[in-house]
């Protein structure tokens, strides 16, 4: 069995390895000349910079299929997040995760002792779901779902707007409840980390574990275009005839080459690297910084205070992520960055602050609305043997571009045996 993957990011890798381990001759042409699709990483001036903000949520239950979590030696945030408007700052965390937070938790004001226990009970009642059946039960948006169960309008704008804001790039909380239900059962459930290499350390072992079970994987060759009567695979190396295509594109370009309807609405980001002295301290500690102020920027997230590695020695690395394409040059973002933090610890003069880079990301993950799933594009699809794989055929997210692989290799194996 010959099989052509189009696409190297998380999707098209877990795919090609799967196939690859049954026995199949697998080809995966990938455009770019690394893997990894939107989880990749450069080092600027001794500093690890993702692309954009991301992280990994240890619980999700394909990450703990497909990847070694040992091997990618990983670098844990504290749970929780500090909440920061101009001089002034609380602490928000599970004190079963931290112990540390209990007390700053309980004295927190900024959200309602009543918000608190509303949480500690959706923990105990989402710990007793299955994750399929969370992404099966859409009951509205994010804002209504926590209108509903009676969370305060104070906990929404100071906590919740920045934090989701931040998860699903909607400060408006107009995204399905569901992917609330899902990562906040994650993120209670498990821990939010980095691999200490940064996150492309990520593509990077399911490359290895994919060539180790027999793929070809081929990097700044692209497929252009497919043919399914008879099948064939138009790449800038030549043509292919296999048995089955898995087509682990972004879903533009799946739209391109298989004709199938591809989610079009779009969230964007843009991502603010800065560097900062060591002796700069932060007492966020390695938790995320929410604004609950404005979203100028929307979080700022103590990079190498969690992982040490992201930063050379002398420094400290933040990232800062405003939602939206910001056309402002990097300078004028680094400066709304600067007075962002000298407002909210007002005790440091951030007078070495630096900014070290910026990613304007236009599509950093697909819109989803209520009922987004019933929307999207079935693995099978497309004519003839040809197979979708990405998060745009189960939700933007590292946890369904991980399952979708799987998925779509599964799907292939069945029509073609």
């Amino acid at each position: 069995m010959h099989v052509v993957v189009a696409g190297g990011g998380l999707a098209g890798l877990v795919a090609a390895r799967h196939l690859a381990e049954t026995g199949a001759e697998v080809e995966l042409f990938e455009a770019r000349e690394r893997v990894g699709g939107r989880v990749r990483t450069r080092t600027v001036g001794g500093h690890t910079l993702d692309r954009g903000f991301q992280v990994l949520f240890t619980a999700y239950p394909a990450a703990r299929r497909e990847l070694d979590f040992e091997a990618l030696d990983l670098r844990q945030f504290a749970p929780g997040a500090t909440i920061a408007r101009p001089n002034h700052r609380s602490t928000l965390a599970d004190p079963l995760g931290d112990p540390s937070a209990a007390l700053p938790t309980l004295l927190n004001r900024d959200v309602r002792t009543a918000d608190k226990l509303r949480l500690f009970r959706l923990q105990r009642e989402l710990r007793g779901r299955r994750w399929d059946e969370i992404l099966g039960d859409d009951v509205g948006t994010i804002g209504a779902y926590l209108a509903d169960r009676g969370f305060s309008r104070a906990f929404v704008e100071r906590f919740a707007a920045p934090f989701y804001g931040g998860i699903t790039l909607d400060r408006g909380l107009g995204t399905a409840s569901s992917v609330f239900e899902y990562t906040f059962k994650a993120l209670s459930e498990g821990d939010t980390v980095v691999p200490a290499g940064g996150m492309g350390e990520i593509p990077a072992q399911l490359r290895d574990r994919a060539t180790a079970a027999g793929a070809d994987v081929t990097t700044g060759i692209g497929v252009t275009g497919l043919e399914t009567d008879p099948l064939v695979v138009e790449t800038e190396a030549g043509e292919r005839s296999p048995d089955a295509v898995v087509v682990a594109t972004g879903p533009r370009t799946a739209a391109e080459l298989t004709g199938v309807e591809t989610p079009e609405g779009t969230r964007a980001s843009t991502t603010v690297h800065c560097s900062i002295p060591e002796h700069q301290r932060l007492d966020t500690g390695s938790r995320i910084v929410l604004n609950a102020a404005d979203a100028e920027p929307n979080t700022v997230a103590p990079m190498s205070a969690a992982a040490p590695e992201y930063a050379p020695e002398g420094r400290q690395l933040l990232s800062a992520t405003f939602l939206g394409v910001r056309e402002d040059d990097d300078e004028a973002l680094g400066e709304t960055v600067r007075s962002a933090l000298s407002a909210w610890f007002p005790e440091n003069h951030f007078g070495g602050f630096e900014t070290v880079g910026v990613d304007r990301i236009e599509f950093a993950q697909f819109e989803q609305p209520p009922g987004f799933r019933s929307s999207l594009p079935a693995v099978d699809a497309p004519d003839g043997p040809v197979f979708l794989a990405g998060g745009f055929t189960e939700w933007s997210a590292i946890q369904g571009a991980l399952a979708s692989g799987r998925r779509a290799a599964e799907a292939a194996l069945d029509t073609v045996r």
